[in-house]
Order: C-alpha cells, then sequence, then structure tokens
C-alpha cells in the first residue's frame, strides 16, 4: 500500500490516501498539482507537513523508477546501451554484472537492437522505452510516469502502454491525460485544485463524470454504440 497521510506541499493538501498495488493513474487539470505529487512521491521533494509510506517505508529508502515527461532532455549519455548502464555505475555494481543486466531489461523492454545507437537518432517512442529500460534496470518497487505518453502518437502509445503491462513491478503511477488509459487501470485518483476530488476503481471515480471532459470516450461510445474512432 502507499499511505499518504496529513500531506501539505505547494498546492497539494491531502488529508488522507491509501492506494493499493497495480496500476495507479493521477489525472486532473493543469495546474491541479498531478506532477508535484508525482515528484513527491518519488522522493524528489520533501513534504512541508505530513507523509508519504510506501509499503511502510520513506521514498529515500526504497527502489523508485521516474520516467519524466521529456525523457530526450534527462539523458545522462550518449549511447542508449551506456544510458540504460548508468544506475548500475553509481551503485558501483560489478561491470559483468551491469552488462548482463542491461542485455536483460533491453530485451525485456524491447529495445535490444537499438543498444548501440545514440540517443539523439531516437524516435519519441524509443527515447520514451528508454527512459523506461534505464528507469527498470535497478528493479523498483515503484515505477513512475510522468505523462510519459504526451508526446507520441497512439499507436506508438498503445505500444508504451503494452510494454509496461508486463514488467511486473508493484506500483505503477503514472499522470496522464488520457481518460480512456486512465479507464483501464486499478485505481483512479482525481486531482483538482491540489486537492483528491476522488480515488478508488475507475467505475466508481468516472461513475459522476458522465457530462463532462473526464468521461472515458471509449465508454461513451460503447453506450451510445458508436466505432471508437482514434
Amino acid at each position: 500500500m502507499i499511505h499518504v497521510t496529513d500531506l501539505r506541499f505547494g498546492i497539494l493538501d491531502i488529508p488522507s490516501l491509501i492506494l493499493p498495488a497495480g496500476h495507479i493513474v493521477v489525472i486532473g487539470p493543469n495546474g491541479s498539482g498531478k506532477t508535484t505529487f508525482l515528484r513527491l512521491l518519488a522522493g524528489m521533494e520533501e513534504p512541508v507537513q505530513g507523509s508519504i509510506l510506501l509499503e511502510g517505508k520513506a521514498p529515500g529508502e526504497t527502489r523508485i523508477g521516474w520516467v519524466h515527461e521529456f525523457p530526450g532532455q534527462n539523458s545522462l549519455f550518449i549511447r542508449v546501451g551506456e544510458e540504460l548502464a548508468s544506475p548500475l555505475r553509481f551503485h558501483h555494481l560489478p561491470c559483468e554484472g551491469i552488462s548482463r543486466k542491461v542485455k536483460e531489461i533491453a530485451e525485456q523492454v524491447g529495445i535490444s537492437h537499438l543498444l548501440d545507437r545514440d540517443l539523439a537518432t531516437l524516435s519519441g517512442g524509443e527515447q520514451v522505452l528508454t527512459a523506461l529500460a534505464t528507469a527498470m534496470v535497478s528493479m523498483p518497487r515503484t515505477l513512475i510516469l510522468d505523462e510519459w505518453d504526451s508526446h507520441v502518437d497512439a499507436l506508438t502509445a498503445g505500444m508504451l502502454q503494452e510494454q509496461l503491462s508486463r514488467i511486473g513491478v508493484p506500483f505503477v503511477v503514472q499522470c496522464t491525460q488520457n481518460i480512456d488509459l486512465a479507464a483501464a487501470a486499478d485505481t483512479v485518483v482525481f486531482l483538482s485544485g491540489g486537492r483528491v476530488k476522488a480515488s478508488g476503481p475507475p467505475g466508481e471515480v468516472f461513475s459522476g463524470c458522465e457530462d463532462s471532459c473526464w468521461y472515458p470516450p471509449a465508454w461513451r461510445c460503447r453506450e451510445w454504440n458508436l466505432p471508437l474512432i482514434r
């Protein structure tokens, strides 16, 4: 479980929030505090008040992977293989073990053919997959994705989500503007003005949104018996 208690930071004001393991999607209007919330979960910011515990531990005490909204702007190395190896090298692991783990995670994410490529030559989707593999290489307990699907086309976004469903991380916390994606999650958190307006299974969170832009388009098309155009 993720337990948030009496959290105060910037715009955020969350007295209590409990999130079970699984695929968690955070949605809400621009400026509602979504990225700030993810940064707190990742341990990149410290709450002014209150606490966040991931499986009973503070974010800095557990393994967390982070994928930024603009992954190409946050790489440290030139080649894909070097980027994937960087978290393990920073932990001073043996070179032989690093090479083996890099090959394993590249195969798992489907980017083995990119290991010798320069990051600057990658497409948007390939950059995101590289960032995902880099976040995954140290085997995190929690993976946090900040709108990683916002700068790729629908086909690539679908491919990314398919890869995400196979990685086996206990907690995947994802911020997105794609409401259909949120509707397929295990848990949805709806933030507005820094407060949690709703949290729970998608059916519960979206039950009162039929007449708003937050109602999943795929659900509306099914109800009206219309084809979903992507």
